[in-house]
């Protein structure tokens, strides 16, 4: 099956185009990602149409949870359900110093895309797929590849005879071969960088990268940790460099995006997963997942609409966003800016302002300097597999 998912998975037929694969977005040779400088990935029947989001990593994703509404019940593998109406949920700040004092927030987590839409990478392979801005593909289009490619005759023998009577589990056989691809694919999750070597005990950090590790975790500097876990779980696995969550974070508005080029268009993440969800998820309207940072140093762009293009970038945002609006917003007036300018009052209260480094005064208290970020820039870059 995963023999079959990797054919399928560089098969351009599959797309409504006959030009795209999923490698075209999700690039091999960029620890699958893309490779391209555009915020968004431009495909549709004549590939010039912008999709709605920036690219994800592939990688990492066969530890992802299900999608699911906290706190996690101890005692009980089950993901905890969807709450009727996900109003006035509570969120205490997180810390990098002490990660389990906000464990019990009820947050969305888990799940895959930036919305957490889909919880298996065989539902997942179908987003791509159809959606007509990506690989505008149909299920006819697919049935008829799947019937007429390489790699049919193996998948059809696969299927079995409910193969053979009904295209629906045929269908469903060839996603489910994608997904096992992404699970056997040894490059999808090599856990290969030197900050692996370093924690087995085999690999140094240098001074730059050990200071960047350090303010990482720092609860008064970068903080990143409380977000971006990086200790061994208690499985004895490696760390993903996330806690599956999902944050508000007030990114700007990227008018490099067509759709934005509507004012009354938002994408507000996780409540619009679902038809009614700003009015059912309206505390968690502008969320959206928060990414590994593994291999985060490869990529070309960065948080959920690609507004961002170095990590320098991404570092002020985190530092300066609340003293320095002018940096990030446009101005309205002599000397007013709109901030958090990419999600609708309504859901502004919402966004993150209690977790450090955001909230503070980061002109008096001096937050991160310049060497200070390059410090942290140094450590992700040992997150890069080789």
């Amino acid at each position: 099956m995963a023999e079959i998912g990797k054919q399928m998975f560089y098969d351009t037929e599959l797309s409504g185009s006959g030009k795209l694969s999923c490698a075209s977005c999700h690039d091999p040779k960029n620890h699958y990602a893309s490779s391209g400088a555009s915020p968004v990935f431009l495909g549709g029947q004549d590939l010039k149409q912008q999709g709605h989001r920036a690219v994800p990593t592939l990688t990492y994703l066969e530890r992802r949870p299900n999608f699911s509404i906290g706190p996690d019940n101890p005692v009980s593998e089950e993901a905890p359900p969807i709450p009727a109406n996900a109003t006035g949920a509570s969120h205490g700040a997180k810390s990098a110093a002490n990660t389990s004092a906000s464990a019990t927030n009820i947050v969305p987590q888990g799940g895959l895309f930036w919305d957490g839409r889909a919880d298996t990478l065989q539902q997942q392979a179908t987003g791509p797929l159809y959606d007509p801005a990506e690989m505008a593909s149909t299920r006819e289009k697919v049935l008829h590849r799947i019937n007429n490619a390489p790699y049919t005759a193996a998948l059809k023998q696969l299927a079995g005879v409910a193969g053979e009577q009904s295209p629906a589990f045929l269908l469903d056989e060839a996603m489910f071969a994608l997904a096992r691809y992404q699970i056997e694919e040894p490059s999808l999750h090599l856990y290969s960088s030197k900050f692996d070597g370093w924690l087995e005990g085999k690999e140094k950090l240098s001074h730059q990268e050990r200071q960047g590790y350090l303010l990482f975790n720092d609860p008064q500097k970068g903080n990143c940790a409380a977000c971006h876990l990086d200790t061994v779980q208690p499985d004895g696995l490696p760390p993903l460099f996330t806690d599956h969550q999902y944050e508000a974070l007030g990114a700007p508005r990227n008018r490099e995006l067509v759709q934005n080029y509507n004012p009354s268009w938002y994408d507000l993440g996780v409540c619009d997963r679902q038809t009614d969800g700003r009015k059912t998820l309206s505390s968690y309207c502008g969320m959206f997942a928060t990414p590994t940072l593994r291999n985060v140093s490869s990529r070309h762009v960065f948080f959920h609409n690609g507004v961002f293009r170095s990590l320098k970038q991404v570092l002020e945002f985190y530092v300066f966003r609340d003293s320095r609006p002018e940096q990030f917003y446009p101005k309205k007036g002599r000397d007013h800016y709109v901030i958090y300018d990419d999600i609708p009052d309504l859901y502004k209260n919402n966004i993150d302002r209690t977790d450090a480094p955001f909230g503070q005064d980061s002109k008096k208290n001096k937050i991160l300097s310049e060497k200070e970020m390059e410090q942290i820039i140094a450590f992700l870059k040992t997150l890069t597999d080789r």
